[in-house]
């Protein structure tokens, strides 16, 4: 069946005891998908399911002894993503901090032939504490569960030129 169809059979599937028929098609399905992924493709999608697992239930990053602050960038499990969106092990930006959720941009190595003239993609520079040019992508901003994020890698002061200049431009892109 269509993921479509389970969702509009739901009650009937759960009253019936079809639930194995649903989660055997899952399987065999994400069993497909992972053959045809690359190595590194297969490694991400993994271990954004092991975070999952593991996560899934946590209120917030505290819970895992991990302290953030608006400004920090983050090592940060975005999860499975649909084409053209952030997925997976990415860095990001926290811009706001909000009962246990956090509002983060996120940031990618830059390559000039990537993001030359795209307005959703921001160049930031070299930020000090990360290893390359960074970039981020405007566009993907969201709020996540604060327990998806891993660690916490460098910070952009919040009254800084550039921190001030994410924040509008995300304004700009909202509004």
């Amino acid at each position: 069946m269509e993921p479509k169809e389970w969702m509009m059979n739901k009650q009937t599937v759960l009253k019936n005891q079809k639930l194995e028929l649903l989660k055997k098609q899952a399987e065999k399905e994400e069993n497909e998908l992972c053959n045809s992924l690359s190595e590194n493709e297969v490694f991400d999608y993994m271990v954004s399911k092991l975070n999952y697992c593991r996560r899934k239930e946590v209120f917030s990053c505290q819970d895992l002894n991990v302290n953030i602050r608006c400004g920090d960038i983050c090592y940060i499990d975005f999860g499975h993503s649909y084409l053209f969106e952030i997925g997976y092990l990415h860095f990001g930006l926290i811009l706001s901090i909000q009962r246990g959720k956090v509002f983060v941009v996120p940031i990618t190595g830059a390559n000039s032939k990537v993001i030359y003239g795209k307005d959703h993609i921001m160049q930031l520079g070299k930020i000090e504490g990360m290893s390359k040019v960074s970039a981020c992508y405007l566009n993907d901003s969201k709020w996540i569960n604060s327990s998806r994020i891993i660690d916490v890698k460098a910070h952009i002061p919040v009254d800084s030129p550039l921190f001030l200049a994410i924040k509008q431009r995300i304004h700009e892109g909202i509004g």
